[in-house]
């Protein structure tokens, strides 16, 4: 009975275990019903700086849309999906994802050169001195459009 329990709180916790409806748009796109955000379906390829990210989302024209950003944390969060790894993510729906570490715009708190991001190889999230998150270092890159940025 606890294990019934635990399972349905880790549940009921993960929201990226109980939406996850994805819609491929056919166009490079993905729109997770859930949040109501549209996602690059594939990113840039190659890894690159924090600002260098933050540069190719703003600029990026995808699907008739120019108001692309890099997602926040919570946001990149939101497409993980916990039941999976190398990568943790739904591999239909985001074919191209590496299982490496991804930016998210979300500056560490307390060092502004450091930037939060998830390793896709198993949906950690980093940030600050112990996983050395400089936004210098090289990162992979997906865009997203709608929502909020924080």
């Amino acid at each position: 009975m606890r294990k019934v329990l635990l399972f349905c709180f880790i549940l009921c916790l993960s929201p990226s275990l109980t939406t996850g409806e994805f819609i491929d748009n056919g166009d490079g796109t993905i729109t997770d019903k859930g949040t109501g955000l549209m996602w690059e379906k594939e990113g840039p390829g190659p890894r690159m700086s924090w600002e260098a990210a933050i540069t190719y989302c703003e600029s990026l024209s995808l699907a008739g849309y120019d108001d692309w950003r890099l997602p926040n944390i919570k946001e990149l969060r939101s497409i993980l999906d916990y039941r999976r790894y190398n990568p943790a993510i739904d591999t239909s729906c985001f074919p191209a994802t590496v299982p490496f570490y991804y930016w998210s715009s979300t500056t560490y708190p307390t060092d502004s050169s450091e930037a939060w991001s998830i390793n896709f190889f198993s949906g950690y999230d980093y940030g600050g001195h112990e996983y050395s998150s400089l936004k210098s270092l090289k990162r992979h890159v997906r865009a997203i459009r709608g929502g909020y940025s924080r």
